[in-house]
């Protein structure tokens, strides 16, 4: 069975939904793009723990506290679910962008203040996290493609560009530009296009 993704005609409703990359999606399209680019496999635990994120955030937008409860409940024992299964921390808090991809799982945390750009990859071991115990609410900017390596550690109130690659291991702690790659502790840039 061939599980790769088919290029859809262009209709209507994909050149609307696709002309603005603000343009907020319901709950069940954003799952359904998250599950395109999961590579239509729901059994992948990175899929799961971004669908917990997406039904934690549309469940903040019901105004009623009262009907909000069985939902909140509903997804806390979702959320513990994920991190303790698959040790996947991500916060309904976290910015997340459109198409983002947790390939592996195992040890990847996630600050609840992170902002995680559009069609961006995040692997096992990795942390976003912040740098300072006196400042708990700073957290990593990471922009739009970012390719974030195996047991990468991002710290700090820190701004990663579009196009960044960061390599296996690396412990970035500056802003890195777009279109750079880095590596190493701390991270260095080696490539900038």
């Amino acid at each position: 069975m061939d599980m790769r993704v088919q290029a859809e005609e262009p209709t209507e409703q994909n050149v609307l939904v696709n002309s603005s990359e603000t343009q907020k999606l319901n709950l069940w399209q954003q799952i359904q793009e998250d599950w395109q680019a999961h590579g239509c496999d729901w059994t992948k635990p990175g899929f799961r723990a971004v669908a917990v994120h997406r039904f934690g955030v549309w469940r903040m937008g019901i105004k009623s506290k009262l009907l909000r409860a069985p939902l909140s409940i509903l997804y806390r024992m979702l959320y513990r679910k994920v991190r303790n299964s698959y040790g996947i921390e991500l916060p309904y808090t976290v910015d997340l962008g459109r198409r983002v991809v947790i390939e592996h799982q195992s040890g990847i945390v996630i600050h609840g203040y992170s902002v995680i750009g559009d069609d961006c990859i995040i692997r096992q071991g990795v942390t976003l996290g912040n740098r300072y115990l006196e400042r708990p609410l700073e957290a990593p900017k990471l922009g739009k493609r970012v390719n974030v390596g195996a047991g990468a550690k991002i710290f700090g109130d820190i701004s990663i560009g579009d196009d960044v690659n960061i390599g296996a291991n690396a412990v970035v702690l500056t802003d890195i530009p777009a279109n750079s790659t880095v590596v190493g502790i701390p991270a260095k840039i080696i490539q900038k296009e």
